[in-house]
């Protein structure tokens, strides 16, 4: 049968998991027997990197080392090691290099792989992760969302027969996403997905450094390094102060301890706590649901296991939160699931099909999209450019929206065709991303009011193709925002590098 594999491409770990022959779904340990690998990329030289467990020791020391990269995915941040520039497209494939490199030594060749995303990850960003992953060399024919995996997995993992409505609370190292779902017996419906693109561990971390170093400030009279007090060592008391009220910290070079509480290091990630209680309240009331109407909050995610965060959950649900299993494992076995659903029958063995067999999936849109078009401005007594929204958030996939509009202007010689996302709903074009543009072509000579049709059709693979066709002539004009293997691009040849 084909190796399939679900891959969980984390902030700070990252894991991998297939189905058994059974149709249970498992993790494939790394080279060094671990279930999770630290997404942290050392360079030794301009050609060596490290990934994993030894790069983790040089994080936050050496100039060379770098992690935390997925929460710049689509941007044009750079990381520069050895004179080289290096974006975060290009770390995430070391990364993904490595758990494919590991897994093969263990199972043979992959055919083929799921890569999850953050449920709010904006185009570039899933584009740049699926470019990470044909450069490490996966074959990538469909993505998930991570809460939409973690959901598959615990509706698979319960034992029990669901019926009604839950809450996926996902929190890991960088990102943050909620989402509800729906289940009937074996059917299972994302209703909303929410989110915030740069909340998570990392973030909390960061408040345990500062506390670190506003108490040391205070009683040394002077500023402490960032080599005294890094961010491996963070992520460790942060884990402490999780068990224990009080974590005592050694900065060694100084010979000086910093005592720090749980109840100071709460009080500092409040903010942060607030900030996903007030994301899961709006998208449970966007679902036009309640708190009573969810049976049951799901944990996933590392930075769950952190007891403020629990009480919080609790607090907003108004209900005791649930985990099943390892909640670092949860997205990359309900990806490995999804794979296997996703594939063709023929490579599963009789009892994988049987377990997939129990899959009925259906997500939604996690973003609204619309295109700029001009509209009468009475009290400016002309036109504007405004964004008008085809598919809205929330959307069940698949999905195809088609609008008609016309031509301004006599002897129009082409349309201007652009694509926008927005987090909500907007007209102003101030406030959304410009993700495609093009122009289509018009015949010359034509009077105004001709009429051009704009459809914008959304798959279960959170891919979408937009079209503009002038409908006189049909000619057209096409947006593929597609993942697709053969559009994506990254800067680097992985093959010149020796990975570890």
């Amino acid at each position: 049968m084909s190796n399939l594999v679900g891959i969980d491409l984390g902030t700070t770990y990252s894991s991998i998991a297939k189905l058994d022959d059974t149709g249970r779904p498992i993790i494939i340990d790394n080279a060094e027997g671990k279930n999770v690998t630290p997404s942290i990329v050392s360079f030794e030289s301009d050609n060596s990197v490290v990934v994993g467990e030894v790069a983790m020791q040089n994080f936050g020391i050496d100039k060379n080392t770098f992690g935390r990269f997925k929460r710049e995915m689509g941007t044009d941040k750079e990381y520069v090691a050895f004179d080289k520039k290096y974006n975060p497209t290009s770390l995430s494939s070391f990364v993904l290099k490595k758990l494919k490199d590991d897994a093969e030594l263990s199972i043979g060749e992959i055919s083929e792989a799921v890569v999850t995303i953050p449920a709010n990850f904006a185009n570039e960003a899933r584009e740049a992760t699926l470019a990470a992953a044909k450069t490490s060399g996966l074959s990538i024919k469909n993505i998930i969302n991570e809460p939409t995996a973690a959901a598959l997995y615990y509706a698979f993992a319960s034992g029990d027969e669901l019926n009604g409505n839950y809450a996926i609370y996902d929190l890991g190292g960088g990102t943050f996403d909620i989402s509800l779902i729906k289940v009937e017996g074996t059917e299972i419906e994302v209703i909303n997905s929410d989110g915030v693109s740069k909340l998570g561990g990392d973030d909390f971390d960061e408040k345990l450094i500062r506390i670190v170093r506003d108490k040391y400030k205070k009683e040394a009279k002077e500023e402490l390094d960032a080599e005294d007090f890094t961010k491996n060592q963070a992520e460790e008391h942060k884990k402490i102060l999780s068990t224990r009220s009080s974590t005592k910290i050694r900065i060694s070079s100084k010979r000086k301890t910093i005592e720090v509480t749980r109840e100071e290091y709460e009080n500092a990630i409040s903010t942060l706590i607030a900030e996903s209680e007030i994301t899961c309240e709006n998208a449970v009331e966007e679902a036009n649901l309640s708190m009573d109407d969810i049976n049951e909050v799901i944990l996933v995610g590392g930075s769950t296991r952190i007891p403020a965060v629990k009480a919080s959950v609790e607090k907003v649900f108004k209900k005791t939160p649930k985990t099943v299993g390892n909640p670092d494992e949860a997205v990359s076995l309900g990806a490995a699931l999804f794979v296997a659903y996703k594939a063709d029958p023929s490579k599963l063995t009789p009892l994988q099909q049987r377990a997939v067999s129990k899959v009925n999936l259906s997500d939604v849109t996690t973003k609204f999209f619309g295109t700029s078009v001009a509209e009468y401005d009475p009290d400016k007594k002309t036109y504007v450019s405004v964004n008008d929204t085809l598919i809205e958030k929330m959307q069940k996939l698949p999905c195809s929206v088609t609008k008609e509009y016309v031509t301004l202007r006599d002897g129009q010689a082409s349309v201007k065709c652009d694509v926008n996302e927005s987090n909500v709903e907007e007209t102003e074009l101030d406030f959304v991303k410009k993700i495609w543009e093009g122009e289509l072509e018009l015949p010359p000579g034509r009077p105004a009011g001709q009429k051009i049709e704009v459809t914008f059709a959304y798959d279960e693979n959170q891919t979408m193709k937009c079209s503009f066709v002038d409908v006189a002539t049909k000619n057209e004009k096409v947006a593929e925002l597609v993942l697709d293997n053969e559009n994506v691009q990254t800067d680097i040849d992985i093959e010149d590098f020796k990975v570890d």
